[in-house]
């Protein structure tokens, strides 16, 4: 799990700045990949401690960044996205391996993140909900989605492997 939590502090730092000050990173694909290989208490656990260590000030978060003004400011609301899907893919999609449901839950997390994030842009933002979703949904999602389907392509297989190294 330790390895996980390295792997999701690490896929911050794989980001494509945009013009509006976002980014386009590895984190949801990470975090939504964790979410489909591990048991609910492990995927929460490997969410929080990089939630944790970006809290306390470790640059973990997307450019770098960490503390607290992070998440209470405008992109806080995708990293705080990220830890509720780390709770609700593995409850979800716990006794299947299979690409297709994994694939539906993936995207349904993809879109989840990115709304939550665009609400969390117009509450804190102060702005409307169209100018939140120019912002902070539509440059997204189409990446989102195929970074979603790659994880879960993959995520039956990751989770053999464990499943495998375990017993």
């Amino acid at each position: 799990m330790a390895l996980f939590a390295a792997v999701l502090c690490v896929s911050a730092y794989i980001s494509i700045p945009l013009p509006n000050g976002s980014h386009i990173t590895a984190l949801n694909f990470v975090v939504t990949l964790i979410g489909l290989v591990f048991a609910v208490e492990q995927s929460f656990f490997i969410s929080l401690v990089w939630l944790l260590l970006g809290a306390v000030g470790v640059p973990v978060f997307i450019g770098g960044q960490g503390g607290i003004g992070y998440l209470l400011g405008q992109y806080g609301g995708y990293s705080f996205a990220f830890v509720i899907i780390a709770i609700v893919l593995p409850i979800v999609c716990k006794r299947t391996y299979s690409r297709i449901y994994f694939t539906i839950a993936a995207i349904v997390s993809a879109v989840f993140v990115d709304l939550f994030g665009t609400l969390w842009i117009m509450i804190i933002g102060g702005i409307n909900f169209k100018a939140a979703f120019i912002a902070g949904f539509i440059p997204f999602i189409a990446l989102d989605t195929v970074k979603a389907i790659v994880a879960a392509f993959i995520a039956p297989s990751f989770r053999k492997i464990l499943n495998n190294a375990i017993d």
